[in-house]
């Protein structure tokens, strides 16, 4: 029984570190990052790299923050991922810093946490005994602090931005790691056209892990036969966005059909484009607009080759849907998205909101 219990003392925070102890290969490195930000874009399952002109720019593609017209704006988002165990939260400011060449600054704070985690390392006291009030709880959190600068370039239609991101993990107080990286990008407006280059990571992100387990936690950890975290550091690889955007305009109806095509050296081999050292992920996203006060969008990703169970040999074509709403009060925005629809992979439908409130220069009756 004591062996019971003290497998069930290490298995949660084991969990929550596992893969920090193989830290070494460069994949899958800060996956909180790569949820995206504001309902709107994940309605159309994030293919807005050519099409951003909010401060939701400041993530997916800073270039688009020199489309901002107003001189100040704040975004905030909540979203529940794997059936509300995890809670996403976003909270950006930006504010115009030149008209002139359309220069926007924005700062971003993203954090993604499971918190009440049960830490049962001291259920069972040195002297076999279980105490339940020895229980404490913990959270996972991971944030990011991302700084982001836009403006416009010649020829008229042309804008370049980048993005100087801090990273931070802890896992309550066992341990922590400090991160940090850059992403630059481009974009070209056209009349309806619209094109958009988002490079992520360009300087590789390094994360640094270190772990403070007490001497009693540790023997936990060897008495149950799972390994001890020791310090390391985890790497990012960079990856290329390229999106295209085009507008449709029919009298009270705006159309918008966006494609993106995501290139990592992820190489998942489950993508439709993968292989083992490179991962193509296309993406599409649709919008529709009514007297550009309701919008109703879609978007298909994680487009992925399954292979059967009952028979390896055989594969089957499977994709991911997101939907989206969103309203146009003025100065407020109002965006919802359902995203996961097709529970791929098992992973529960996630409900996202989203607000953004615009500031108007006094000058013209603004806030």
């Amino acid at each position: 029984m004591k062996a019971i219990f003290k497998k069930i003392s290490s298995f949660i925070l084991f969990l929550a570190i596992c893969q920090v102890t193989n830290a070494q290969a460069p994949k899958f490195v800060n996956e909180f990052l790569n949820i995206g930000v504001g309902a709107r874009a994940h309605g159309m399952f994030g293919s807005v790299v050519a099409d951003v002109n909010d401060v939701t720019a400041g993530f997916w593609n800073p270039a688009g923050l020199s489309q901002i017209e107003a001189p100040f704006e704040v975004s905030a988002m909540h979203a529940e991922w794997f059936g509300s165990v995890a809670n996403y939260d976003y909270l950006s400011f930006g504010k115009q810093l030149d008209k002139d060449i359309g220069s926007y600054g924005a700062i971003s704070l993203i954090r993604m946490a499971v918190d009440n985690i049960p830490n049962t390392l001291s259920l069972i006291g040195s002297d076999g005994s279980v105490d339940y009030d020895r229980v404490t709880s913990f959270s996972a959190a991971d944030y990011g602090i991302f700084l982001s600068y836009g403006r416009n370039l010649a020829p008229e239609g042309m804008s370049v931005g980048g993005s100087v991101k801090v990273i931070r993990r802890s896992i309550g107080s066992f341990g922590g790691a400090w991160g940090f990286g850059a992403d630059l990008g481009w974009m070209w407006k056209r009349d309806k056209l619209s094109l958009g280059v988002m490079a992520k990571d360009i300087t590789t992100t390094f994360n640094t892990w270190s772990f403070n387990l007490t001497e009693e936690e540790k023997i936990v950890f060897q008495q149950t036969g799972n390994e001890i975290p020791v310090s390391s550091t985890e790497v990012n690889l960079p990856k290329l966005l390229l999106g295209a955007s085009y507008k449709i305009e029919k009298e009270k109806l705006t159309y918008r059909i966006n494609g993106q095509l995501n290139i990592s050296s992820n190489g998942t081999q489950a993508g439709v484009l993968s292989s083992e050292s490179i991962n193509l992920d296309p993406t599409l996203g649709f919008e529709v607009g009514f007297t550009n006060k309701v919008y109703v969008r879609a978007g298909v990703g994680n487009i992925q080759n399954v292979i059967n169970e009952v028979n390896s040999n055989a594969s089957s074509l499977e994709f991911q849907p997101n939907i989206g709403l969103g309203l146009n009060l003025g100065r407020i925005n109002v965006d919802y998205a359902l995203a996961n629809i097709a529970d791929v992979a098992g992973i529960p439908t996630s409900h996202i909101i989203s607000l953004r409130l615009k500031f108007e220069d006094r000058v013209s009756g603004g806030l």
